[in-house]
């Protein structure tokens, strides 16, 4: 462990001393979105679209004085109160001169204006008529190979042993090509193969075990989007239908509004949340009508009826693994027909729009027989319908969705964005799901993974008091009022988070957060016949400091401590500390990161996540728990101004525990190394 810290040591002095080249990163709001995004699922999103859609705005800025609301919508960093303020002040005075006359716009803060200086431009240039042989001839073509490995062996892989065992190589596999023409038409295709899973044999005998094709088109006469192969939609605030990725609370205090335009192209390995059919958006005047079918096949756990000699399932599987003879048994055995539609009113200000989706399963779904379960989707088809709408009058912007389920069960979810001040915004949201109410697909903000079972109050307010200074503040009162998993009997909760951020010039900027909440839970370690509830606490305390040494070399150092039932019978504390290096040289055709980290938890109740930087368009957010170290060194290099290599080396290693890990992925050791390589080809 000693020669591994040392040699990583020689290694960042080595780097500090010859600047490395450019090296994409996303905003650190955005980064604490995903760590909190990661804890709610307890598992990290295979969704990139939003890095793909970023880095072809670095390549391809949006231009602000022509983009329309839904363009602008794509710019996941702006709010709908920005984005109708701004299609106002054109429509008043005219295209913006200067990227800066931003700041004259209510609602446009200083901050918001530099987080996405990279991704767009301000020109009067004349557009070009964009026949579809200029889209078809003239875009971006992209082929990407990403490929990598686990180094120790662990469990699955251990063909010695006897028991279940892993099919495949221990590699994952990835591949994807691209052709995009700006945003008017684009189309691909996309191979994954995890670890485990067998490849050219067995199951995936056809090479990759997920595939996935798509084709999208916009703006065609009265056609405003066209989608064939696998899509996603996303409709109203997620009560009933949201797949594309979606945050929850965060430190970005005014972003609690859903904001997509309805059908977005599909081209990520997640192998759960998208339709794969055909979807057509047709633009009326004021009148905007979608519709879209779908039919996939689907994992999912069976359970037989021996009565009535029926199967019934009882959880569908969206992991995408399929690495053992019983996860293959599960493969892609259930058929899903969906089909929904949504007509949209807009006038000014103003948006009503009317939502709804029907599903219909080969098999009727029945889940266990638990008390938590006793509300849960059942039957052999299922429906959720809604009403979405949005005003904005001077700095004021109301939103919300009213939505019903199959058996008529309500959930009602309304938000306000105000800006009280140039230098003060404020956010509240309302929510009232009730414990009856179900959608599949549903992704709305709200504590719960999806919405249901829930009754809650938020506030959030943003504060910039002077240049340089920002304080962001959220409170989230919420009861549920029926059973969930872990929770014996209803319950309530509520969190509390500020943050204050201190820049006083680009070299250096500085952040601390307070994060603290508690919510009820049942008694760990209860040894009586019927559980009861316990108010459990949990606080986590941050600070962060970026120093930007000269226009090559960034320093990164944060400090995290977490608490866990503090001066409860099941306290546990947590302590992450970490040092980056980031080399982003001008005119470069090489580049990196390097990270080294310590942390020290008491268990996985008090585990802390931390962003790493990855290859292009990936990222990890490991939960760090027990005590050990870790690092990681990310490698770029551009050997033409069309191909472009990335490595990535990274190891964690454990004090005082082995083996590590559990199950088939148990490894016998105390460290565990990855591997990763990948190459991109534009032509």
């Amino acid at each position: 462990m000693i020669k591994s810290i040392t040699i990583l040591i020689v290694l960042l002095f080595a780097f500090s001393l010859h600047p490395f080249g450019s090296w994409g990163q996303i905003p650190p709001t955005t980064e604490q979105q995903l760590e909190n995004q990661t804890d709610i699922d307890q598992s990290e999103t295979e969704d990139d679209s939003y890095l793909l859609q970023l880095e072809h705005f670095k390549k391809n800025p949006l231009n602000l004085n022509e983009a329309d609301a839904n363009e602008l919508r794509e710019l996941i960093f702006l709010t709908d109160l920005q984005i109708d303020n701004l299609v106002s002040y054109r429509h008043l005075l005219g295209n913006l001169i200067s990227i800066y006359e931003l700041q004259a716009i209510p609602g446009w803060d200083v901050e918001t204006i530099k987080r996405i200086l990279p991704f767009v431009t301000v020109s009067n240039a004349i557009s070009m008529v964009e026949d579809f042989r200029r889209r078809l001839r003239d875009g971006d073509k992209r082929l990407l190979f990403r490929c990598s490995e686990i180094l120790e062996r662990s469990e699955g892989f251990d063909k010695s042993g006897t028991g279940t065992k892993y099919l495949g190589g221990r590699e994952r596999i990835f591949f994807r090509y691209r052709y995009r023409y700006k945003n008017l038409l684009q189309y691909g295709l996309l191979g994954d193969k995890d670890a485990g899973e067998q490849f050219l044999k067995g199951q995936q005998r056809y090479g990759f075990d997920f595939y996935s094709f798509h084709l999208f088109v916009r703006k065609i006469g009265k056609i405003e989007a066209l989608a064939l192969g696998d899509f996603t939609v996303n409709m109203g605030q997620g009560l009933i239908q949201w797949q594309s990725l979606a945050f929850k609370k965060s430190v970005d205090v005014m972003s609690i509004k859903r904001q997509s335009t309805i059908l977005r192209p599909y081209n990520s390995s997640g192998e759960f949340y998208f339709h794969r059919g055909a979807g057509i958006t047709m633009q009326l005047v004021k009148i905007e009508v979608t519709a879209f079918a779908s039919i996939r096949k689907l994992s999912a756990n069976f359970v037989a009826d021996t009565v009535n000699s029926e199967d019934f399932i009882s959880s569908f599987l969206n992991s995408g693994y399929h690495r053992t003879q019983s996860e293959n048994s599960n493969r892609n055995n259930v058929r899903q027909f969906s089909f929904g539609g949504n007509i949209s009113y807009r006038v000014n200000n103003l948006h009503v729009a009317m939502n709804g989706v029907i599903y219909d399963f080969s098999l009727p779904v029945q889940k266990r027989a638990e008390p938590y379960n006793l509300f849960a989707i059942g039957g052999k088809s299922w429906s959720n319908f809604s009403i979405d709408y949005s005003y904005t009058f001077h700095n004021l912007h109301f939103f919300g969705e009213a939505a019903t389920d199959k058996n008529l069960n309500k959930a009602f979810l309304n938000g306000l964005l105000i800006s009280l001040d140039p230098r003060v915004d404020l956010s509240l949201l309302q929510r009232t799901i009730s414990k009856e109410y179900q959608a599949e697909y549903g992704n709305a903000f709200t504590e719960n993974a999806y919405p249901t079972n829930e009754n809650g109050i938020y506030a959030g307010i943003s504060i910039r008091p002077l240049a340089g200074w920002r304080l962001d503040i959220y409170s989230d009162l919420y009861k549920f009022p029926w059973l969930k998993y872990g929770v014996d009997a209803p319950s309530y909760g509520k969190d509390f988070l500020a943050q204050v951020s201190y820049r006083p010039n680009k070299q250096l900027e500085i952040y601390s957060r307070l994060r603290t909440g508690s919510k009820q839970s049942n008694q760990p370690g209860n040894a009586t016949v019927t559980n009861y509830l316990v108010l459990i606490p949990r606080q986590n305390w941050r600070t962060q400091v970026d120093y930007r040494v000269d226009a090559s070399i960034t320093l990164r150092n944060r400090i995290e401590l977490l608490w866990y039932d503090k001066a409860g019978p099941n306290e546990q504390t947590g302590f992450l500390t970490f040092f980056d290096l980031i080399f982003k040289p001008l005119l470069k055709a090489y580049g990196g990161t390097a990270r080294l980290q310590y942390f020290e938890t008491d268990d996985y109740n008090s585990r802390v996540y931390a962003y790493e930087n990855d290859v292009l368009y990936s990222y990890s957010i490991p939960a760090f728990f027990g005590k050990g170290y870790r690092y990681y060194i990310n490698l770029s290099y551009d050997l033409k101004r069309n191909i472009s290599f990335w490595l990535r080396w990274a190891q964690t290693i454990y004090r005082d525990t082995t083996p590590i890990g559990s199950g088939l992925d148990e490894i016998p050791g105390n460290h565990r190394s990855e591997i990763k390589f990948q190459a991109q080809w534009l032509f």
